[in-house]
């Protein structure tokens, strides 16, 4: 315990919740409850039950016992709900959540070419982009996306994680002197945990109270608030949920659509001004205790408006990276069509495409974007499996699907 810096009071108060909950429960169930070995568990239940907190119901064939709370344990369990109904994984220190942020943090990573073109591959990018990219990736520090909607911002943003290493470990929760912050969110991590040996005397390679995630990607986009920025505590429960800039720490978190917030852009600013600096945040806890964490992530920011029209200078300062994401030359247009329709399962048809091209848009100097083959596409799908006809790229097919996207364009 004492060397895996284990809160012994904090796991007892666990167990007791976790009995109260489930009524009866095997010593071992209880220890895969709290994410740690059955032979650190196995000595604590034995001493509640000396104290007649926990009585034997019966036991089992794997040499372990059911577990019952008596009429003093249930007394406990409930005083300990007063103060968290938490009954989870074990959580880990404040300190060594930090240091683990510090050994797998993406500064200093320096990601080289091959790697953005890795992280790259399902994707068609001008190799111009990619190369003012590059340096931004690399530095590990905050990017503007800006330019015309649908040139694929987003889709960059999204990809940008790849460049670094594959995963990271977080712990599933972490005490804070009592309080309890969940920071793994199966809404926003994925879980990707080494193969275990199995067996009943399987202790595991590792501390289970940590999990193995791809390296985060969070999106924040018009729905983000200030109060997502802050810790949330549930009252009830008295359990608290690490803001989203925590959860994407080691990662990216992409603030989509900067600017349509329902939070002004200058609540924003003046929230993060200093994390974006000095790369660390404060929080403060439902106990009134504030804490310093790390702000240790790619922040990029996409928008369609120019980020000089959005932010003052002292705010762009911090940004080191502007970078506009341009309308694609034909070539890459006419490719993209190639592409999705493999994607969209429509035989290419250059003859069509090609008519396209001259009809619709070179004519009236409309602009490509990097949306529209996918969108045009799916337009002249729709219309083929409405009418009941083979779904095939035509001239006058691209005519309907132009006169229905453009309309109003």
């Amino acid at each position: 315990m004492q060397a895996g810096h284990i809160n012994e009071t904090l796991v007892e108060s666990i167990i007791f919740r976790f009995i109260l909950n489930a009524g009866e429960v095997e010593g071992r169930r209880i220890a895969d409850q709290v994410q740690l070995p059955f032979r650190l568990i196995e000595p604590i239940l034995e001493r509640l039950k000396m104290d007649q907190s926990v009585a034997y119901k019966s036991a089992t064939a794997t040499n372990d016992y059911v577990y019952v709370l008596t009429e003093s344990g249930r007394a406990i369990a409930r005083n300990h709900l007063h103060d968290s109904t938490y009954h989870g994984s074990c959580p880990v220190r404040l300190p060594d959540y930090i240091e683990s942020v510090k050994l797998q943090t993406i500064e200093g990573q320096y990601p080289k070419r091959e790697d953005l073109q890795r992280a790259f591959s399902d994707l068609l990018i001008n190799p111009k982009m990619l190369h003012r990219l590059g340096p931004a990736v690399a530095s590990g520090r905050g990017m503007f996306l800006f330019g015309f909607p649908g040139n694929g911002k987003t889709s960059i943003a999204e990809r940008v994680t790849g460049a670094f290493g594959k995963y990271i470990w977080i712990p599933r929760a972490v005490d804070i002197d009592g309080d309890i912050l969940r920071v793994f969110d199966p809404m926003n991590h994925e879980a990707v945990m080494p193969e275990s040996s199995g067996g009943l005397l399987n202790s595991g390679s590792f501390d289970k109270r940590w999990v193995r995630i791809k390296r985060p990607t969070i999106v924040a986009g018009g729905e983000l608030t200030m109060e997502m920025l802050e810790v949330l505590n549930n009252t009830t429960s008295n359990i608290s949920e690490a803001p989203l800039q925590m959860k994407s720490n080691c990662g990216t978190l992409v603030i989509d659509d900067f600017g349509r917030q329902k939070m002004s852009v200058d609540q924003l600013l003046n929230r993060w001004i200093i994390p974006l600096e000095k790369r660390y945040d404060f929080l403060n806890m439902a106990s009134g205790k504030k804490i310093q964490v790390p702000f240790d992530q790619l922040v990029i920011f996409s928008t369609n408006l120019e980020p000089k029209d959005l932010v003052d200078d002292a705010f762009l300062r911090r940004i080191p990276y502007k970078i506009e994401v341009e309308n694609p030359p034909e070539a890459d247009f006419r490719k993209l069509f190639e592409i999705m329709c493999k994607v969209t399962k429509i035989p290419y048809n250059a003859e069509a495409v090609d008519y396209l091209v001259k009809t619709h848009y070179l004519p009236v100097n409309r602009p490509f974007r990097n949306c529209q083959p996918r969108d045009l596409l799916l337009q002249v799908r729709n219309y083929c499996l409405y009418n009941n006809l083979e779904v095939e790229l035509k001239k006058e097919y691209f005519d309907f699907a132009c006169d229905n996207y453009f309309s109003v364009m």
